[in-house]
């Protein structure tokens, strides 16, 4: 959800095109909540782009700061102001905008009237931490993802280089997300041992939107960085390859496991300890084509590098501000399904123009003050 250095790190289409791609997958599904339809495949549909579009994000989240992480480590003697440095300029991207909705937010849902449960976990990015959140600023949960990753990486490889004092680097670097992946999934089978899951809801709310079963998937994407940056040839010469295997792990996931009645209440362990990964994994196999996509078709390229500038402010304004103001002005009971197109034109079209501007007098200036310092 965080792009490279801003101001003069060259952009990247494909990249471009996966951020503004998981948007438009998370802002699809929430479109549910205008139109509100009965469970069946539309449901199902926007409701998987909506879980596809986060799960993008996490793995190119983990690609890009696994290049940028992995950059520093090598070639620095890597310290305590090193990583500190990478924390400043990730805290200079994310945490200006999430503070200023959090309080916006704070101030709408106080004078509706309802109150916050456990606020102060917000703060530090804790409200989903080891257990679910509540139903306040929902989609929060995964910058909290996110950002704990942000601080586990760079620690982890400070301390345990540390300790170990590592003569090959590069490899040490691989062992420890290596050794993170393996973490995380293991915190998924003591959730599997201790909790029993019947249904999908359940999985829902206490697993997969659960900060500390989570962290694998950021990592997965760190690994596709090292991966990159070591097997360069291999990186560019079999990225069909590559794609065409994601495309078939996610038909297995998406229809094959339907297909097969692989639900939560009859197979858990599948669900609890392989399918979060399996999803992380499927989505890596498309990394190698999008991060050597390029286009020169400006048609093409301005409205995708455009929506992806803006993303991280869309996913922070689209859903408990934008959405839910709106719904407070909208009987869906009362309102015909033209109008309900209307509606839904409208809040596209403010979502993107709100983002738009918050980018440029709020998100932009913040990062262009990083980029200063």
């Amino acid at each position: 959800m965080n792009d490279l250095k801003h101001s003069s790190a060259k952009r990247f289409f494909g990249l471009d095109l996966m951020r503004a791609m998981a948007i438009c997958m998370v802002l699809c599904s929430h479109i549910l909540w205008i139109y509100n339809p009965d469970d069946g495949i539309i449901r199902q549909l926007l409701t998987l782009f909506g879980f596809l579009g986060v799960e993008f994000f996490f793995v190119l989240s983990g690609f890009l700061i696994g290049r940028i992480l992995y950059d520093i480590y090598i070639k620095d003697d890597y310290n305590i102001k090193s990583a500190l440095y990478f924390l400043k300029r990730r805290w200079f991207r994310t945490l200006p905008n999430y503070f200023l909705i959090l309080i916006i937010n704070i101030i709408i849902t106080t004078s509706l009237g309802y109150s916050i449960p456990k606020l102060g976990l917000y703060f530090i990015f804790l409200q989903n931490g080891f257990s679910k959140m509540s139903t306040f600023f929902p989609e929060s949960w995964s910058l909290s993802v996110e950002e704990w990753a942000y601080i586990v990486l760079p620690i982890s490889l400070l301390v345990l280089s540390f300790i170990f004092k590592p003569k090959n680097k590069n490899r040490f670097f691989l062992v420890i997300v290596l050794s993170l992946i393996v973490l995380f999934i293991g915190f998924k089978i003591a959730y599997q041992i201790n909790t029993k899951t019947t249904t999908l809801h359940d999985w829902n709310v206490s697993l997969k939107s659960v900060m500390i079963y989570r962290l694998d998937a950021i990592f997965m994407g760190v690994l596709c960085a090292w991966i990159s940056i070591n097997y360069k040839k291999n990186w560019k010469k079999f990225k069909f390859s590559f794609a065409f295997i994601g495309c078939l792990v996610m038909m297995f996931m998406y229809f094959a496991m339907g297909f097969l009645r692989i639900l939560p209440n009859t197979y858990p362990i599948i669900w609890n300890v392989a399918y979060l990964p399996l999803a992380s994994l499927s989505i890596a196999f498309f990394v190698p084509l999008f991060s050597q996509m390029e286009t020169s078709i400006l048609i093409l390229k301005r409205p995708v590098v455009f929506i992806s500038k803006i993303s991280y402010s869309i996913y922070l304004l689209h859903y408990s501000i934008i959405m839910q103001l709106l719904m407070l002005f909208v009987n869906r009971e009362k309102t015909s399904l033209g109008q309900l197109h209307l509606i839904t034109a409208f809040y596209l079209t403010t979502t993107v123009f709100v983002s738009y501007l918050f980018y440029c007098f709020y998100e932009k200036p913040m990062m262009d003050l990083r980029d200063k310092n």
